[in-house]
């Protein structure tokens, strides 16, 4: 009899081992073995930090890291998107302006509360010292849509939106001068994409759009910085093929007529081989085509996952 799998990654308790790479004169990447990265671009008068990190205590040891290489005020924190891993530890940062898509800011009105509960339930580890988190929402004091453009003293810093994909409010941020790009979890590196939250048809096509900036470096959304177009090609080619082979997958098991549980251990088992060593593979698979399946029959735009629809759809899953 085989046991049945721990729910989500709570018997993921391995801490990783922390990376800070320069990649260009502004730009940093916190990364961490498959564990959220963190961008950061240190302008002529002030500093920017994209995604935070899961809790106000893990923020600190990349502020720590921030302080070794400038003592810029820490200005702009940069929400790519509303997951909770991402914006938990804004608090840390102080900023003066946390910016993020209005798409963004729409979601976490409409489902903040039941995606932070759903997470730290998901994944204990990622959200080390979770008492740290101050109490509600981490909300945008800035909003745009489209393209906004700051300028750190002269150097200019581009946040745009490409397109829907891992959500509907992805951003990017661009640095044109070094050709330096923070993706967000729009692209991963050895690490299996999160799409719960997903446009699968879409997200090739925003994934183009990428690509057509030409990124000199990238930070992804987990996995190491990407150095050099050869990387950043192999970066954007994973995460499509990825997508791209888990809709295929999905919408041939729809067209004939399986249920959500036949789809999801044909796919699973089809993938198995070519992404299963990536990180947190078993942990998203459920999650993925879960979201591929509802968009797939009924369900242009995601459900919000709740604590309890993690464990029902696990259940049905894995059980």
């Amino acid at each position: 009899m085989t046991t049945p799998k721990k729910f989500a990654s709570q018997a993921d308790l391995e801490e990783k081992k922390v990376t800070f790479t320069r990649l260009s004169d502004h730009a940093y990447a916190y990364t961490a073995e498959g564990d959220p990265n963190t961008g950061i671009i240190i302008g002529d008068d002030a500093v920017l930090v994209a995604d935070t990190q899961a809790t106000p205590a893990m923020a600190q040891d990349v502020i720590r890291r921030i302080r070794e290489v400038t003592d810029k005020p820490i200005k702009y924190v940069v929400l790519t998107h509303y997951h909770a891993v991402r914006v938990l530890g804004a608090s840390a940062y102080q900023p003066e302006q946390i910016l993020a898509s209005q798409d963004t800011y729409d979601l976490i009105v409409e489902r903040g509360e039941q995606d932070k509960a759903s997470e730290i339930g998901r994944f204990p580890r990622l959200f080390s010292n979770v008492e740290s988190v101050p109490p509600g929402m981490t909300w945008p004091t800035m909003t745009f849509t489209g393209k906004m453009t700051l300028w750190l003293g002269k150097l200019e810093v581009q946040l745009l939106q490409l397109g829907r994909g891992h959500t509907k409010g992805d951003t990017v941020v661009w640095l044109p001068k070094d050709r330096v790009l923070l993706s967000g979890d729009l692209v991963e590196f050895d690490a299996t994409p999160y799409a719960g939250d997903a446009y699968f048809k879409d997200w090739p096509k925003t994934l183009e759009k990428v690509a057509a900036l030409k990124p000199a470096a990238l930070v992804p959304g987990r996995g190491p910085a990407l150095v050099g177009e050869k990387q950043v090609a192999a970066g954007l080619e994973a995460t499509g093929g990825f997508i791209a082979d888990v809709r295929s997958s999905v919408e041939a098991g729809v067209a004939a007529g399986k249920d959500l549980n036949a789809v999801y251990k044909e796919t699973f088992a089809k993938l198995k081989p070519k992404y299963g060593h990536w990180v947190i593979f078993d942990h998203c698979m459920p999650f993925d085509v879960t979201r591929c399946y509802d968009e797939a029959t009924q369900y242009p735009d995601p459900r919000i996952w709740t604590a309890d629809r993690d464990r029902q759809m696990w259940e049905t899953l894995e059980g």
